[in-house]
């Protein structure tokens, strides 16, 4: 067994490999840019070299570096984690030639599966069902279009070095292969250094499920089952689960047969998963094989017990598999949340900056036969940077069945806070809720059709708003308490009488509902609420389990634990709570009926502006000063996290002036250009 390994990578997985090397004894040492200097994964290493500048290409892309890094510290193997140089062949082999183990699999693998187009033929050749389509190399545009109409709309344009989602796009139309086959090559060739592009059938009502494989170098190679991936974002994985609600266990076998003849098809020695598409018959067809660890990973290990890291540093090692096929059995259901730095109310583009506040559930290991996992790299005062994937961490729970799960996972979601970015967490709770997720329909294309005109926080129920008005109600009384406290300066606590207070939703001038209720205090943490008129809940006891400044405040409300977001503004409350967003007021009746006369201040109008919605960097601009646009013209190109996103004109206009240059690095609602 290895003495020291490295970590040739960052954020939360290389976190995740520093803690299973730890827990098998085994020294790490991690790799870091100018930008990871105080990364949490430097933290937890017993070691770290400083590898080169900021972007990837200047630091965790160069071989290179990894080698000397191994021959400063003496590591003997490196874990590669996912991306960067994980599925690239010539690494393992550099690493080989230096005397370094890589863990992961040979580099025949990797080269066979790494390539798109190649692995669809080894599949169809392994007798692995295999989606239609064209798989040589796509010289332009026209060529694209040729073939898009010879294989029939819809298509899917695909890199061919490709993963992630980057380098993706879906055409319906002729006009949708030209205007996306060129931005696809341009991801394809900023993200992998390879900009070929391949097309195929596109699935209409498609499942993303996943098998994992696991081998070693005996030959001995098994499947720990599926994975359910259908819920995506522009082809980005979102949340998944173990198993999949779908899959009967003929189809599973069969998927799993399949996916074991692949990788014996390459002598696969490692970790690695293949991924399927499946119809809404069942029928299936391989997408893609990943040569290395899935980020969604984790729900695997849950329901099968096996540490997929460790495994794979075992056979890197040279051990056998200690696990044979009838050892996998599927226990309970797990399910994973991937919390980006995103702004769901912006198309889910990606938010960079520093982390002021950060909080997440306690870890549970099979308590009561549940378990809460945190996978992070980031901590309170770091940063998320632009050189990197927006992810900052991914929340897992296991129960014994699938409503279990979704239940725990909700309540972890309620007891996340992130502070100073935007993230995605009320937008991962609204899923939960939502009752076709609950009931397991779903397809690829559930996020774009539960929100066709952008996500929106749920419409807060009765039974919603009367649990927020609770939440309000109790940290009103308990801050009126603590005023009341500072100004007799320490005497003795005189608890509130009953009084009528209102919980008022909306902005001010914009009163949405009201909620009217006597409230009793029994003691500094604990109220006795009457709502009054016709409400689901009567005479319901509120117990404050949080210190005042949490973010995160923890209720028990008739005895059930509850959590929510909470931050203060000038007049109230904004409460954050199981896919609910609202601001709330809590007053006196008569200060409630003059709010009704405070006008509203309207917002600004931008109608004639094109603002970057993301901070990125301006690739190109599509017009030019004087030219009239039309609704959904192309306008500009903004590169974020190296994914092309094209800015179109919302109405007709004049384009009066363009403000920014193209290469200029540009911020959230900088403006691009301004229309007469």
């Amino acid at each position: 067994m290895f003495n020291k390994i490295l970590v040739a990578n960052r954020g939360e997985i290389a976190c995740r490999i520093i803690k299973t090397a730890r827990k098998m004894g085994i020294k790490t040492v991690a790799v870091y840019s100018d930008v990871d200097r105080d990364g949490l994964h430097v933290r937890m290493a017993d070691e770290a070299v400083h590898i080169g500048g900021a972007a990837a290409s200047s630091s965790y892309l160069l071989a290179d570096k990894i080698v000397e890094a191994c021959q400063l510290t003496g590591a003997e193997a490196v874990h590669p984690g996912y991306g960067f140089l994980s599925e690239r062949p010539g690494f393992e082999e550099t690493l080989k030639k230096a005397g370094i183990s890589f863990i992961g699999p040979n580099s025949r693998a990797i080269e066979a599966m790494g390539d798109k187009i190649a692995s669809k033929k080894l599949a169809a050749e392994a007798g692995v069902s295999t989606v239609p389509g064209f798989l040589g190399v796509i010289p332009d545009t026209e060529e694209a279009v040729r073939i898009a109409e010879g294989i029939g709309y819809p298509v899917m344009m695909k890199a061919s070095a490709g993963g992630g989602g980057k380098g993706m796009r879906v055409a319906w139309n002729e006009q949708e292969v030209r205007d996306g086959f060129s931005a696809a090559m341009n991801e394809a060739r900023s993200s992998f250094g390879d900009d070929r592009v391949f097309i195929e059938k596109f699935i209409t009502t498609p499942r993303h499920i996943e098998i994992q494989v696991l081998g070693d170098k005996f030959g001995n190679i098994i499947h720990l089952c599926e994975r359910e991936c259908s819920i995506q974002r522009r082809h980005q994985k979102v949340i998944e689960e173990a198993p999949s609600p779908f899959l009967d266990e003929q189809t599973r076998a069969a998927m799993g047969e399949q996916a074991i003849a692949l990788a014996r098809a390459v002598d696969y020695d490692s970790a690695g998963t293949v991924e399927f598409i499946v119809d809404s018959e069942r029928n299936f067809y391989f997408l893609e094989m990943n040569t290395r660890l899935q980020v969604e990973h984790p729900v695997t290990e849950l329901i099968t017990g096996v540490d997929l890291v460790e495994q794979m540093i075992r056979v890197a090692a040279g051990e056998k598999l200690s696990l044979t096929q009838s050892d996998i059995q599927i226990d309970g259901w797990a399910m994973e949340s991937r919390i980006y730095a995103e702004d769901p109310m912006r198309n889910f583009l990606p938010s960079i900056g520093r982390v002021v506040r950060y909080q997440t559930p306690e870890e549970v290991s099979q308590k009561n036969g549940c378990t809460v996992r945190v996978d992070t790299g980031i901590y309170e005062g770091g940063d998320v940077s632009i050189y990197y994937d927006p992810m900052i961490a991914k929340l897992c729970t296991h129960a014994s069945t699938r409503d279990e799960a979704i239940k725990m996972m909700l309540d972890a979601l309620n007891q996340t806070e992130v502070q100073g970015l935007g993230h995605n967490i009320v937008f991962l709770a609204a899923m939960m809720r939502d009752k076709n997720f609950q009931s397991g329909d779903i397809s690829t294309n559930f996020i774009a059709e539960t929100y066709p005109e952008g996500f929106k926080p749920r419409s807060t129920s009765a039974e919603d708003r009367e649990f927020l008005a609770l939440f309000a109600a109790g940290l009103h009384v308990r801050e009126e308490q603590r005023l009341t406290d500072e100004t007799k300066h320490g005497s003795h606590h005189t608890f509130s009488q009953d009084k009528t207070l209102c919980a008022i939703f909306g902005p001010v001038g914009q009163i949405q509902h009201m909620h009217e209720m006597r409230v009793s205090q029994i003691t500094e943490n604990e109220i006795l609420i009457r709502l009054m008129g016709e409400n689901i809940m009567e005479e319901v006891k509120v117990s404050m389990l949080s210190p005042r400044r949490d973010p995160v405040q923890r209720f028990l409300v008739n005895g059930k634990p509850m959590a929510a977001r909470i931050s203060t503004n000038k007049l109230g409350y904004n409460i954050s709570w199981s896919g609910c967003v609202e601001d709330i007021m809590v007053l006196s009746p008569r200060a409630a009926e003059l709010l009704r006369f405070m006008p509203h201040k309207m917002p600004p109008d931008t109608s004639k502006l094109l603002q970057c919605p993301m901070p990125g960097l301006l690739v190109s601009v599509a017009v030019s000063v004087g030219d009239e646009v039309q609704p959904g013209q192309p306008l500009a190109v903004v590169e974020a996290m190296k994914m092309e996103n094209i800015l179109r004109a919302e109405r007709k206009g004049v384009v009066q002036s363009i403000n920014a240059d193209v290469g200029a690095s540009l911020s959230v609602d900088q403006v691009i250009m301004e229309f007469e």
